[in-house]
């Protein structure tokens, strides 16, 4: 293990990759705050010092510490990272963003897009905190294989590349290994949409599809993530790289996917409503879908997979009719 380098580091969330996150840098700081939301895990926290709702059977080390009123945090800190749902976003940095200083570092881990203003969760941190530079985190990362040791690759992105290059540094020990982006955009925006593909991937195999349904979802989807990412000024690279066609494959093939998990019940026949109070985490991927087809309508980008993910979810379209309209459409070139 390396020396610690850094004292003092706020983690905001507490979700299973809020706590996989202040594992790891536990161990590069002296001290590490976790902002736990909800209050049941919060006294578990304090009592068991392990997050047996999100992430079970892993133990929190000493210098870890928690707090559940947002006016209790411990210290200022030298590294904020932002782990919260996107669609809460907002709520938490409009309290939280009056009390950035110039030399804190801010990372954002959170993958979405807001669904009334179409942002991406570090463009909401930017607006609220005077247009600090923010490092976007992203890349296949399931944060319980992360939390136990398996190698582990993601991709640090942002505007300031002096940040990112920090944030980097910081952030790659042991079984984590970071690579660098200065394309944001393209960087946040694949780590969302890789959430409603791994819904219709889950949906296919819900249906009883095997393999080939799934590797037709990601090399499909894959192609709609670029083209709508190109329609905003993304590099088309970005979406063969971590955050891109890896996140996509991890999500869609990984049964410890909760956006995969929610589409295989839709192809079940279970009803969304039931499915989100069922679930305990939050399915980035449902609220993400609505943004997606504003997003769509407003840039009339050609995605007919997603939008068929958004059929299902908000129009009641029963998934065999949905997958019988894809199979139906026109012939085209695989490059059209």
């Amino acid at each position: 293990m390396r020396t610690i380098k850094y004292k003092d580091c706020l983690i905001w969330g507490s979700g299973s990759w809020g706590t996989a996150l202040a594992l790891h840098l536990s161990k590069k700081f002296d001290r590490v705050a976790l902002w736990v939301y909800e209050k049941e895990v919060y006294e578990i926290l304090k009592s068991e010092r392990e997050n047996r709702i999100f992430l079970p059977d892993v133990k929190i080390p000493e210098n870890v510490s928690f707090f559940h009123k947002i006016e209790d945090y411990p210290f200022k800190g030298d590294l904020w990272v932002s782990v919260t749902p996107t669609q809460f976003l907002r709520n938490l940095w409009q309290e939280i963003g009056l009390f950035v200083e110039k030399r804190i570092l801010i990372v954002s881990a959170s993958k979405g897009i807001e669904n009334k203003t179409h942002l991406l969760p570090s463009q909401i941190i930017s607006l609220l905190c005077k247009e600090h530079p923010v490092v976007v985190m992203s890349g296949p990362s399931f944060a319980r294989d992360f939390a136990k040791g398996d190698p582990t690759a993601v991709v640090f992105a942002s505007s300031d590349e002096k940040s990112a290059k920090k944030v980097q540094e910081i952030f790659s020990f042991d079984n984590l290994r970071g690579y660098l982006s200065t394309d944001q955009k393209g960087v946040e925006l694949g780590g969302a949409l890789k959430n409603v593909l791994a819904i219709a991937a889950g949906i296919s195999v819900g249906l009883g599809f095997g393999p080939n349904a799934v590797a037709a979802v990601i090399t499909r989807g894959i192609k709609e993530i670029s083209r709508l990412g190109k329609m905003l000024g993304c590099s088309e690279e970005t979406f063969s790289g971590l955050s891109g066609l890896g996140d996509l494959v991890l999500t869609c093939y990984g049964e410890e996917s909760r956006n995969r998990t929610f589409g295989f019940r839709i192809g079940r026949g279970e009803k969304v409503e039931e499915i989100v109070k069922s679930m305990k985490m939050v399915a980035e991927g449902v609220p993400t879908t609505l943004s997606l087809k504003n997003l769509l309508l407003e840039h009339k980008v050609d995605m007919p997979l997603s939008y068929s993910v958004y059929s299902i979810l908000y129009e009641n379209e029963k998934p065999k009719r949905a997958l019988e309209k894809l199979l139906q459409r026109s012939l085209k070139w695989e490059n059209e």
